[in-house]
């Protein structure tokens, strides 16, 4: 199997959540250290990408500035999953790299050791964990995943890490990079990382 190379990857930023826990603020929008905190998500991993394509389901003008914006066609913020499965239906790449919106310390060994462990394995789905605790929205999936989602969804089924275990995805060890995954998930958080 051959590498996989930067033109086989588009990635999706994921940005379609509710925020409960940030009294339902646009995360990828809020401010860490002046900037919108999608800004550091997508300058980590556009060098590594085809394109970036943002899922998000508001504030779909701002979000424009980061990628190509898709929303859900699932109605009610019905998670992650309805955001891969749409852009899923739009791209032309093999590869589909998955990453959450407030990981502001992702770095270029997430594109690097997935895309390597995907190759490797001859898998089609591969997902980053952390002292065997999964990080579901770290992944890198190939689109032939798509029926199988597709069907997972129209089951009833939202969760994505459930998705990845019940469809044998390789977990890729990140036990050496804790910081890929600090992310922002209240308004302490984002005061404390200042």
């Amino acid at each position: 199997m051959k590498n996989i190379v930067k033109s086989n990857i588009t990635a999706v930023i994921l940005a379609g959540g509710r925020a409960t826990r940030l009294q339902g603020q646009d995360k990828g929008l809020m401010l860490f250290k002046n900037k919108p905190l999608i800004t550091y998500v997508s300058n980590a991993i556009h060098q590594d990408v085809h394109s970036i394509w943002v899922s998000a389901n508001r504030n779909i003008d701002l979000y424009q500035e980061f990628g190509e914006v898709i929303s859900d066609e699932l109605p009610d913020f019905q998670g992650p999953l309805a955001g891969i499965s749409a852009v899923l239906k739009k791209i032309n790449t093999q590869y589909l790299l998955i990453v959450p919106c407030d990981g502001p310390y992702i770095s270029k060994i997430l594109v690097e050791r997935l895309a390597h462990e995907m190759t490797k394995n001859q898998a089609t789905l591969c997902v980053a964990s952390e002292n065997n605790h999964l990080h579901p929205t770290f992944a890198l999936i190939d689109v032939a995943v798509e029926n199988s989602l597709n069907q997972y969804l129209d089951s009833g089924q939202r969760k994505l890490g459930k998705f990845f275990k019940d469809n044998n995805a390789i977990e890729v060890d990140f036990s050496d990079h804790p910081a890929l995954f600090v992310n922002l998930n209240s308004s302490v958080d984002f005061k404390t990382s200042d």
